[in-house]
């Protein structure tokens, strides 16, 4: 892993892994939204309203997972010092808090019709707002670390003590009396008819994909940004 520590050489590997990932996964991921919107069947219950499951259950992964990046570059950073792991984390922060935000939206969407609410109370509702929020206190605090010049350790810890809400998420239906229905996809098995099953399993992994991309484009933004600056202030020293 500290082979991929240098920047120069992440930067090779970034080069055409960026492009790679953002191409087949906007590819995906479209074909995924056009075969949900087109192409599945109407489930027996609930009727057209299912489509959203495509755009909902990749998005809410891409929402937990883009924490669980935060948490693992965290502790990378506070444990090995790994130079690119803070950068890595920051990239993060903003693609997970859109993929938060959509989640929450297309689950509102999908709760109108089956609930009759826009919005309950729920757990697993509730747990995800919460992410939402601890998105927003991290890219602030990020934010307010490279600005004043504070300890990269802060954010860190935050991005760690934050992990705690992830299995608030996944296990909340089941912890609690819930309006939200149980996990449809498990390590046991799948709950869904093969024509949504093979169709969310492409939307997750085209999303993830697309989420990938943007990571890599985000920390070589970042770490342009600290090169530049860099010059920068030698410029002045010389100056």
């Amino acid at each position: 892993m500290h082979g991929f520590a240098n920047p120069a050489r992440f930067l090779r590997i970034a080069r055409w892994l960026t492009p790679a990932l953002l191409v087949v996964g906007l590819a995906m991921t479209a074909a995924t939204v056009v075969y949900g919107l087109f192409y599945a069947p109407a489930e027996r219950l609930q009727g057209e309203t299912v489509r959203i499951i495509f755009l909902h259950i990749p998005t809410v992964w891409l929402g937990m997972a883009g924490w669980t990046t935060i948490a693992v570059a965290s502790f990378v950073e506070l444990v090995w010092r790994h130079p690119l792991a803070g950068i890595a984390a920051r990239a993060a922060a903003v693609p997970g808090a859109v993929f938060t935000a959509l989640g929450l939206a297309t689950g509102s969407i999908w709760g109108r019709p089956a609930w009759g609410a826009w919005w309950v109370w729920d757990g697993r509702l509730t747990s995800f707002l919460v992410l939402l929020f601890l998105y927003l206190g991290y890219i602030a605090l990020a934010d307010s670390v490279d600005r004043e010049g504070g300890s990269s350790r802060i954010p860190a810890i935050f991005g760690l003590v934050g992990a705690i809400n992830i299995p608030i998420i996944h296990f909340s239906v089941t912890w609690w009396n819930s309006l939200h229905q149980p996990p449809s996809l498990t390590t046991g098995g799948s709950a869904m008819a093969p024509a949504f099953l093979w169709g969310v399993l492409a939307g997750v992994l085209g999303f993830s994909l697309l989420f990938g991309g943007v990571v890599l484009a985000r920390m070589r933004a970042i770490l342009a940004g600290v090169q530049a600056e860099a010059r920068l202030r030698r410029k002045a020293l010389e100056g």
